[in-house]
């Protein structure tokens, strides 16, 4: 993985680090904080009766874990799959939740605060939020914990027994 926006090598440039990737021609970010393991893309149990955009299930870490393709769900497309297309588990309230991410092989590194908010208000889309003007152009920061509204999150996890993950 490379790091957009590094000021010198050996150097740690102050600011906050995120995983980027792609939806459409348009860059996103994730913060590595809420990110559990980059994997590579592979086959997926299928979720009946799931939106179009859930991918399905796989076993992380011994656990089953529900995978959204994040462009099918925002665009309406499925990810294109190529090499730099990847299966990222992220922290989703107190479970996992896998994402299919096109392009997610480079991070930038920013303060927080040098995002803006977008000035946009989308009610099905609260997951996107501020903006950062960068060298590759406009990058929006995807919250993690707004992916799934409750219908959706309670389709995909069943309330935790005592003890589960």
């Amino acid at each position: 993985m490379t790091e957009a926006g590094r000021s010198s090598p050996g150097r740690r440039s102050p600011g906050q680090l995120f995983l980027l990737f792609s939806m459409g021609s348009d860059r996103y970010a994730l913060d590595v904080h809420e990110v559990v393991e980059v994997l590579p893309l592979r086959r997926f149990k299928q979720i009946p009766a799931a939106p179009t955009w859930v991918a399905g299930l796989f076993v992380f870490r011994g656990t089953p874990v529900p995978v959204i393709d994040l462009a099918a769900q925002a665009l309406g497309q499925p990810a294109v799959v190529r090499t730099s297309t990847r299966l990222v588990v992220v922290h989703y309230q107190t479970r996992w939740l896998g994402l299919i991410l096109e392009q997610a092989s480079d991070t930038l590194r920013s303060p927080a605060e040098s995002f803006v908010d977008s000035g946009v208000d989308l009610p099905n889309a609260r997951y996107l939020g501020p903006v950062l003007k960068s060298e590759q152009g406009l990058v929006q920061w995807v919250r993690v914990a707004d992916l799934l509204d409750e219908p959706v999150r309670e389709l995909l996890y069943a309330p935790l027994a005592e003890g589960g993950r």
